[in-house]
């Protein structure tokens, strides 16, 4: 069984005891968190895809770890005109354990 999830803007693809990074959600490390925005669930054979999403189903996760990602760098510049501009980026991130996806 896997589940096709929408969190942060982006669409993320899990089956159960995945970890996952996903951009920051509120909460502390070992919190259950609930996710609804479910696009698509498969089961053995049977594909059920949502319009947006699929009623009345969720995944369930856990978070491991909070922290920052990998720093982007930004570098902006207009030749010939003594423009230059470098600023870093580090988003933060939530890593989640799936324990359970259900659907009803």
């Amino acid at each position: 069984m896997f589940a096709v999830l929408k969190t942060g803007g982006k669409q993320y693809k899990v089956t159960q005891g995945d970890v996952i990074q996903v951009e920051k959600l509120d909460g502390k490390v070992g919190d259950k968190i609930t996710l609804d925005q479910i696009l698509m669930i498969s089961e053995d054979d049977k594909v059920d895809v949502g319009s947006p999403m699929v009623q009345g189903s969720q995944v369930t996760g856990e978070i491991i770890d909070q922290g920052k990602g990998k720093k982007i760098l930004v570098f902006k510049k207009i030749r010939r005109k003594k423009y230059r501009r470098k600023n870093g980026h580090r988003q933060l991130i939530t890593h989640l354990k799936i324990i359970e996806i259900s659907k009803k």
